[in-house]
């Protein structure tokens, strides 16, 4: 009965460690980051004054710019800039966003949870489609069904998400009207409802989806393939086990650890894919935001959804390694 406390502790304390080790490297990562933001942003030629002023700076002073640019916290160097934001956001006051006019935390904080969403709904649906499909090519390698999978894989990898969801407004919205072209809401109204996010949630992340399906699919097809092919494998069916618990409890759990690490390096291509999704189905999620914040030089906005873009990224590969140090008791997390 005491076996079973210490080998959680032996378990979990490696993994704790690692946590550790990752958050204090995240520590300069997002310095470095947030500091290349401001130094490209004040390399831009926009002015954000002129931005934020907008028809009415044309004819404004330049006493009046001046001024602007003084209570707006863009008179000074950029790294001067940077530090009194990391300053302030390090108490929690990540600034006002100039384009939107509103607190960034307001900024994020109304449209976070509506991208969390549409890339939660797309990624699982990118694993659980391309796990099974890359399992049902892997049994029958050279057969219809794997040739057909893999030739539509590779098609897929080359197709951009703002092509493919225009595609699926076409069909489903245009041709089919089966699902809403884009938006949140229903015709002729304002109310977020369940029965309408129930109805137009599932286009936007089918789309998000199937663009991340061929790597998850070939990873899978790959790596299921090839522990079919080991030593251990065919001895299990040289002992007379049905192909079903050869696949379940052999080939299956030593071909997908390495889809594990899969996740983590998904999450870029994930976040610049939803971006082009929401934009495409006017989804309400961060891409407006980020759209506008780039083209006014949003300091503040810029910085904070860079920062929220590399957290997610760490964060990612961070889970990965951290699944497959458990899932593979030869991987010595000590070592990540």
């Amino acid at each position: 009965m005491t076996a079973r406390p210490a080998g959680r502790r032996a378990l979990w304390a490696p993994a704790a460690r690692l946590v550790g080790r990752r958050l204090l490297a995240a520590v300069p990562v997002l310095a470095v980051v947030t500091f290349g933001v401001f130094a490209v942003a004040a390399a831009s030629p926009f002015d954000p004054v002129q931005q934020y002023a907008g028809s009415a700076g044309l004819n404004a002073s330049q006493e009046t710019l001046d001024q602007l640019r003084r209570n707006l916290g863009v008179d000074g160097p950029f790294p001067e800039r940077w530090w009194h934001w990391v300053t302030h956001a390090l108490s929690g006051d990540l600034g006002d966003s100039t384009a939107l006019r509103q607190p960034v935390s307001q900024v994020i904080g109304e449209r976070l949870g509506w991208s969390v969403l549409l890339c939660a709904a797309g990624f699982l649906f990118a694993i659980a489609a391309g796990t099974a499909l890359g399992v049902a090519a892997a049994r029958r390698r050279g057969g219809m069904l794997d040739r057909a999978v893999t030739s539509v894989s590779y098609t897929l990898e080359a197709a951009p998400p703002f092509w493919l969801g225009l595609l699926a407004i076409w069909l489903f919205a245009i041709q089919l009207d089966v699902l809403p072209a884009g938006g949140l809401t229903d015709t002729g109204s304002d109310a977020v409802t369940a029965g309408a996010v129930l109805r137009h949630l599932p286009l936007p992340a089918l789309v998000l989806g199937v663009s991340q399906v061929p790597w998850f699919l070939l990873y899978v097809r790959q790596g299921v393939a090839d522990a079919l092919d080991e030593d251990a494998v065919r001895g299990a069916r040289a002992r007379g086990l049905s192909e079903r618990t050869v696949l379940l409890g052999h080939a299956l759990r030593s071909g997908l650890l390495p889809v594990l690490t899969l996740v983590g390096s998904r999450v870029p291509e994930l976040i610049t894919g939803a971006l082009l999704v929401e934009t495409v189905f006017s989804w309400p999620g961060i891409a407006s935001a980020t759209v506008e914040a780039a083209t006014s030089t949003d300091f503040p906005l810029l910085a904070a959804l860079t920062a929220l873009a590399t957290v997610a990224v760490l964060a990612g590969n961070l889970l990965a390694d951290l699944l497959y140090g458990l899932a593979d008791p030869r991987v010595a997390l000590e070592e990540m």
